[in-house]
């Protein structure tokens, strides 16, 4: 099925190509079939459905902190909040929520892929080796890379904190898209300066595969 995701901007990840005004990703199920402006794609493929979203569409983001924000933290259940609040517990915090069940690591990596989700990441950097989580990243569809060294600064959620360049947290760029997989994300930003200033936090939706995994509600 072919769908059309348009943004006010396009930015395919390719430093030496301007960004798109109005510009669009036609997704031929889980594969890029286009990328270009948005009226020449729907005059050219009347049929398909469209998605409109305001803001940015970019490449999806590389997390390099996986190991530390899914495996040394415990991302708490919304039933566990009166317990253990609402954010990320990390250090003996963690250790003691995730207690000897393996079950619990599991169920709170799944939630920590949702809130990175919610970030525009699709893919983690570093070693999983708890087979629970590195379970939870592969059902949700998220890309493993491997990595030479834990990256410096604190782990967070969001790829673009530290003012880390957005070259180096996409992913992939879109552009040339022949033979690419349709994972991309949007912010609700009017350009990339406002996204490095901002940060992923404002994302507002997150394709893996031509799967829509995110959408900010």
């Amino acid at each position: 099925m072919l769908t059309l995701h348009t943004a006010d901007l396009l930015l395919t990840g390719d430093p030496s190509r301007a960004p798109l005004p109005r510009g669009a990703l036609l997704a031929d199920g889980r594969t890029v079939a286009a990328v270009g402006p948005y009226d020449e794609l729907a005059a050219a493929h009347p049929a398909a459905r469209v998605r409109r979203w305001p803001g940015l569409l970019t490449p999806g983001l590389l997390n390099p902190y996986g190991p530390e924000l899914l495996e040394r933290t415990y991302h708490p259940d919304p039933r566990e909040a009166d317990a253990l609040g609402t954010e990320p517990l990390t250090g003996e915090a963690a250790l003691a929520a995730f207690g000897p069940a393996d079950a619990r690591r599991g169920a709170s990596a799944r939630r920590g892929v949702q809130r990175m989700l919610a970030h525009g990441t699709v893919a983690v950097a570093g070693p999983l080796r708890h087979p629970a989580v590195a379970d939870a990243v592969r059902r949700a569809g998220l890309v493993r890379r491997d990595r030479a060294a834990e990256p410096p600064g604190e782990p967070c959620l969001d790829p673009l904190a530290g003012h880390r360049p957005l070259t180096e947290a996409f992913l992939a760029p879109l552009l040339p898209y022949e033979g690419r997989i349709a994972t991309f994300a949007v912010f609700d930003v009017p350009d990339e300066t406002a996204l490095a200033g901002r940060g992923a936090a404002t994302c507002v939706a997150t394709v893996i595969e031509g799967r829509l995994l995110y959408r900010r509600r």
